[in-house]
């Protein structure tokens, strides 16, 4: 699914009328589609005819002064032809409404829609049917109204609430925390940032949120929701020209992505399933790649083998018969050095990919045979936890990994690689800033390396030189928990070894698997107390549920 920024739909918009789309049919277009969201929203159950759907209710419409405030006047029209009772509230003088905006004000008066300055509202309206407060004699609940649909502000939006917006949607969020009243946002809640789906600094709270054409990359964030509400994407007839001309700088990660996942073939055996090489641990954090190997396994690899030293190799196996170790040095060896790099080549040339870095440590040693792990001919590699540190105290060396390699920062592995390697006290500031926007984030990370980046959290995002910035929609909570991101490099590891070198698109396919197995375990969990081990189990049951879907 595209999800063109903000300024991107704004050019598909001007790019439509240039080639000849009116846009006052664009305007009509928009309301159209979202009087059909909002009849299905309020209807009754097995009623479908708007006339009786909207007969008799109250609307109260909010318009601001841009195309958005166009859309409002545009449905107040709709609404009003299927016997609702309308009020449109301006926040600008009508008479200042310009072009397709000012053509359908003009047009809803005309058929006798009530339009009234918002600066009045609500107390030119105490003790009449718009004041939610009144209570009329022998009912049971105020009058106000029965619906309400925010067209304050579109996806242009940015910088913060004006204070007259801000009055507004203080207002409009009161009136949807009333029970019986329903608030519809048009193309996206009033306040909310468009591209990094935050409030600025409050938003409509929308029990829905209709937005037009494609979404918004800010209104699919887990942290958008709160807002948005049920988000309905409909088409206004942008033609799909003007999409394909224009390409999006944003795409959704979908279910229907796992129709790409490497399917299973009679002929497969243990070598054509894929070869995947862990290389990670340390005192203390076996446990690392023990899960990463397990992941591997339970993503579909045919041989997972991990390479550690020698001393650690029997608590990583932990009793598991199905993990192979690659023990470097002698028995006594507990330690990486640049010396054991010798001994990983022969497994080195074996593997189909590899995954370094869960409990690998951050000794100087251990940094020094990462970089020189990395210097290596070696397969698609994916570089995660302790290995992400060794590279941020050698920031040069990210310009040298390839284009098929795979980073896994989290927010504040993320900023220490921004920063170069920074005192404790940087890297909080640093987490919190790129947690504040997380696409600014990724793009200074892309910056930093062809390779594809990964920047885990709620909402992950994926990124690479030549391809459209990838957004996971979800948040599952049963993934937050230690070992989970040892869970995801051990299958992003498995996809490698299976699929074409687009390690983009195996990002891509790494992030929906993990967060399938959550949404998964959400059930079995359902107030979290899974461990990084059930996420793992769970990858065969959330592989074959995407495929079924996906078909």
């Amino acid at each position: 699914m595209l999800l063109p920024s903000p300024i991107e739909m704004s050019r598909w918009d001007r790019a439509a009328i240039e080639w000849g789309l009116p846009e006052p049919l664009l305007m009509e277009n928009a309301a159209r589609e979202a009087f059909h969201v909002l009849v299905a929203a309020v209807a009754p159950k097995g009623v479908t005819d708007a006339a009786n759907v909207l007969h008799g209710k109250r609307v109260l419409l909010f318009m601001g002064s841009g195309n958005n405030g166009g859309d409002a006047a545009c449905l107040a029209r709709q609404i009003h032809a299927a016997g609702g009772d309308v009020l449109v509230l301006h926040t600008r003088p009508l008479r200042a409404s310009k072009g397709a905006t000012g053509r359908h004000v003009r047009l809803a008066r005309r058929c006798g829609v009530l339009f009234a300055p918002a600066s009045g509202w609500p107390n030119r309206y105490r003790d009449t049917v718009w004041d939610p407060l009144w209570q009329a004699e022998g009912t049971s609940r105020g009058s106000g109204p029965d619906i309400v649909v925010d067209g304050l502000l579109g996806t242009g939006f940015s910088g913060t609430l004006r204070p007259e917006e801000h009055r507004l949607v203080l207002r409009i969020n009161a009136l949807a925390a009333l029970r019986g009243i329903f608030v519809l946002a048009l193309d996206i809640p009033s306040g909310l940032n468009g591209l990094t789906g935050r409030p600025c600094p409050l938003a409509v709270r929308a029990h829905a949120t209709v937005t037009f054409e494609a979404a918004k990359p800010g209104l699919i964030l887990p942290e958008a929701s709160p807002f948005v509400g049920q988000l309905h994407i409909r088409p206004i007839g942008i033609p799909r020209l003007v999409r394909e001309s224009y390409p999006a700088s944003y795409q959704s990660i979908d279910r229907d992505l796992a129709a790409l996942l490497p399917m299973p073939t009679p002929h497969w055996h243990k070598g054509s399933a894929g070869t995947v090489l862990i290389i990670g641990g340390t005192d203390g954090l076996t446990g690392a790649p023990h899960l990463a190997a397990r992941a591997a396994l339970r993503s579909g690899a045919g041989l997972v083998r991990v390479a550690a030293p020698a001393g650690l190799c029997n608590d990583i196996k932990a009793h598991c018969p199905d993990i192979m170790t690659q023990p470097l040095g002698d028995a006594r060896t507990t330690r990486w050095s640049p010396a054991l790099l010798k001994e990983l080549l022969p497994a080195l040339a074996q593997s189909d990919a590899v995954v370094i870095g869960p409990g690998i440590g951050r000794e100087p040693d251990t940094i020094a045979f990462v970089l020189a792990f990395l210097a290596q001919t070696r397969p698609a590699t994916v570089i995660d936890a302790d290995a992400l540190y060794a590279l941020a105290t050698a920031p040069h060396c990210l310009q040298t990994l390839k284009k098929t390699d795979i980073l896994t920062p989290h927010p504040g592995e993320a900023a220490r690689l921004l920063e170069g390697g920074t005192a404790t006290q940087g890297e909080v500031c640093g987490t919190a800033q790129i947690q504040a926007d997380r696409f600014a984030a990724l793009e200074a990370l892309r910056a930093l390396s062809p390779a594809v980046w990964i920047l885990k959290g709620a909402g992950t995002l994926v990124g690479s030189p030549e391809h459209p910035v990838s957004v996971c929609p979800h948040a599952v909570p049963n993934l937050a928990v230690g070992g989970s991101g040892d869970v995801l490099a051990g299958c992003l590891g498995t996809l490698l070894a299976q699929s074409p070198p687009d390690s983009h698109l195996v990002a891509c396919l790494g992030v929906l698997l993990h967060a399938e197995a959550g949404r998964l375990l959400a059930h079995t969990f359902p107030v979290r107390g899974n461990t990084a081990s059930d996420i793992a189990d769970a990858l065969p049951k959330a592989r074959s549920e995407l495929v079924q879907t996906s078909d």
